[in-house]
This record gives C-alpha cells, structure tokens and sequence, in this order.
C-alpha cells in the first residue's frame, strides 16, 4: 500500500512540473518560481501535503545538486578556468564585495548571527547561471561584445563555490576552527589537484572514461559522479564542489556527449530539489520576512547592475553594453537555494529558508525584466536628465556574430 501511494505522489509531482515547465516555455519565463509554488503547495501547511514520497524527494533533490554542478564543470575546460581567474579576478572581487555584503549585514540586523550572516551572503552574491544563460538566448544576445564579460563573472562565481561551499558546509555543521581550517585545506587542495590533473592528464582521463556506446558513457560518468560526490561529503567537503571537480577534469568530446546525455536527468532532478526546498518552506512562513526580502532584492538588484556595469567599463564595452551586463546579472536562482538548503537542513535559522524563498522568487521574474529594459531605461534618463552619456564607445555595438560577418 504504501509503495502504491510513494509513486501516485510522485507520479503526480513530476506530471505537474511536467505542465509548469511546459506554461513557463509558452510565456519565456523560468520555470524556477512555479518550482518552488509547487513545494510550497505540497509541502508543511500547503494546500495537500505529502507524506509518502518525501524521503523518496529527498534523495532526488540531494541528486540534483549533484547533477547542477556536474554540468556546472562540464561547461568549462581547466586551462578556461585558469585563463578567466587571471584575467577577470578584479571583477569577481568587486562582484563578490558588492552583492555578498548585503545579505550578510542583512542577517546581522535580523538578529540571525555570524553562521546566518555567511550563508545570507553566498544567497545573495551568486547569480543563476541557468536562468541568465536562457535570457540572453532568448533575446538574442549570446553573440553580443559583452556577454564574455557576463560569462566571466559567472565562471568566477562558480569557481568561488568550489571554496565557500566546504566553508558553509563546516560552518552549519557546527564544526570549530581547527575542524573548519582542515575542511577547507582539504577542499583547495583537491580543488587544485584536480585543476593540475585536468590540465595535465585531462585527454588521458578523457580517453578512460570514454565509450561510442551512449549508455556506457552515461552509467561511467554518473556513476564516478555520485562516487565522488559521496567521498567529498565523506570528508565533510560537499558533495556539490566534488561533482563539479569531475565535470571540470572531463573535457573534448565526452564533455560534449556526457552534457547531452545528462541534460535530461538534470532537469528533472534540478526540479525535484526546488519543490524539496519549497516542501520544507510553510507559506505562512514568508509574509513575515517578505518586506525584508524585497527590500534585499532591490539592493542587490541594483549591486548587480553595478557590478555589470564596471566588469563591462573594464573589458572596454561601450555605455549601453555596460548597462545590458548588469541587467543581464540581476537574477538569482538554483545556487542561492542550493546555499540556503544547506542552513535549513541544519536548523540554522527558522526564517532563513522563507527568506530566501522570497528572495529568489522576486530577482527571479525581475531578472529577465532587468536583462531587457535596464539599457533602454538608462538611456532613457540620460536624455530626460541631460547627463553626460559618460565615457566614449571602446568598442562597437556590433554582435560578434556581426563582426564575423562583416570581416
């Protein structure tokens, strides 16, 4: 009986993510926030609670998370990542100084305290790679002179959980210094064992794990995945920076085969950890810190376009490029819940989850509205106010789609 009502709940969750998926394609929205209403809808005070399938969700959340960051490292190569942190650095510091101050002073007026603080900061710094990667297809602008500089900023972002991860991890875990120090060292040190062996060895490790055969190839990279993944938690790292470790030593032609096969259960179990996550959040919970959250999202909102906006005067892009690089930064999505989930689950602070909700639920439908009208609307009051237009065009408003073309 119960193994009955495990797979109609479930059957239920993933055919209802199935249709919100589908309604947020029609209208080109991120399908994160009707994710997260799900959980909230089924979850602790919704309107039908689960009970059955909850352990069940669980696991496929924890895979997830897994599965984010896999394909996180599979989208880069170790000489990329190399090449990004010496040439970009000074940008992921401004981003870093900028956006995670915020949220960690915003935990410390809450009355939350130092641990809170930490994790409110890596919530509110680390924008959504997947949510920024379809806005800027969908309006056309991936062959455009700033979206390098966008790219940057999130590799460096990503490159910076593979440290603050093991920190957090250490941190809510209630680990001391000493313990904290050893988590960490162990953390850069495979960090940087991995980025030398990928460099190194990456065509040989390459070459090992490759198969003609997609099923082979499939069950070698996800089973060395959670392998890993499970080793990294072992040694009270994160299972998350483990997985993003193989998806960075795997490169060439399995990188491109595993990221086609993997796709798919990514999705589905991405979309899982959101209603997990909005599952553990009671919607009576979020009107208390829904002020507090907007009032969070507006701040940072507006530090993300800053941030945008030097990365873009920096790497020479004319004024309105700049304006599109911070517009385009503004959303936030699977990664600040991901940092979230990690606090809730243990125990942190009981309004940290709703708060981070809400957080995510606005600068996720603000983001794409951010990404489009924060250039016209900057234009727009440099004519009505008659301010200087700032600094001359370095570089043309051509796509480099355009540049290809006209050379």
């Amino acid at each position: 009986m119960h193994s009955a009502v495990l797979l109609i709940e479930f059957g239920s969750i993933i055919l209802a993510l199935g249709l919100l998926g589908r309604f947020a394609a029609r209208f080109r929205l991120s399908p994160i926030p009707l994710y997260l209403l799900a959980g909230l809808a089924f979850g602790e005070g919704g309107l039908l609670p689960l009970g059955a399938s909850e352990e069940f969700i669980a696991t496929g959340a924890e895979i997830g998370v897994i599965l984010l960051l896999l394909m996180l490292g599979l989208e880069y190569s170790a000489g990329d990542l190399v090449t990004n942190l010496k040439a970009h650095y000074p940008s992921g510091l401004v981003d870093c100084a900028l956006n995670a101050l915020p949220g960690a002073a915003a935990a410390l007026l809450l009355g939350w305290g130092p641990v809170a603080a930490v994790v409110l900061a890596g919530v509110t710094w680390i924008s959504s790679s997947g949510v920024i990667a379809k806005v800027l297809g969908d309006l056309g602008r991936v062959g455009n002179r700033e979206t390098p500089v966008i790219l940057s900023v999130l590799v460096l972002e990503d490159l910076a959980m593979a440290v603050y991860l093991p920190i957090v991890t250490a941190l809510v875990a209630g680990a001391g210094l000493l313990a904290g120090s050893v988590t960490l060292a162990i953390a850069l040190g495979a960090a940087g064992l991995v980025l030398f062996v990928a460099v190194r060895y990456g065509r040989l490790i390459s070459r090992f794990v490759s198969s003609d055969d997609p099923e082979k190839l499939l069950l070698v990279v996800l089973g060395l995945t959670i392998l890993v993944a499970g080793v990294a938690q072992q040694l009270q790292v994160s299972a998350a920076v483990g997985a993003f470790l193989v998806g960075i030593a795997l490169s060439g032609e399995v990188a491109e085969g595993a990221h086609t096969l993997l796709s798919p259960l990514r999705d589905l179990f991405a979309a899982v950890f959101f209603v997990f996550f909005g599952l553990h959040t009671d919607p009576a919970s979020i009107p208390p810190v829904l002020l507090p959250a907007l009032a969070l999202a507006l701040v940072t909102a507006a530090t993300k376009i800053a941030t945008g906006y030097w990365a873009a005067r920096r790497a020479g892009i004319s004024t309105k490029g700049r304006w599109r690089t911070g517009g385009a930064l503004v959303a936030r999505g699977e990664f600040s819940i991901v940092i979230a989930g990690l606090a809730v689950t243990a125990g942190i602070e009981p309004s940290l989850g709703p708060l981070a909700t809400a957080y995510v639920l606005i600068l996720v439908v603000l983001g794409p509205l951010t990404a489009r009208y924060t250039e016209p609307l900057a234009s727009w009051w440099t004519r009505r106010s008659g301010a200087p237009r700032g600094d001359a065009p370095t570089v043309p408003e051509t796509s480099v789609a355009e540049a290809s073309v006209a050379d």
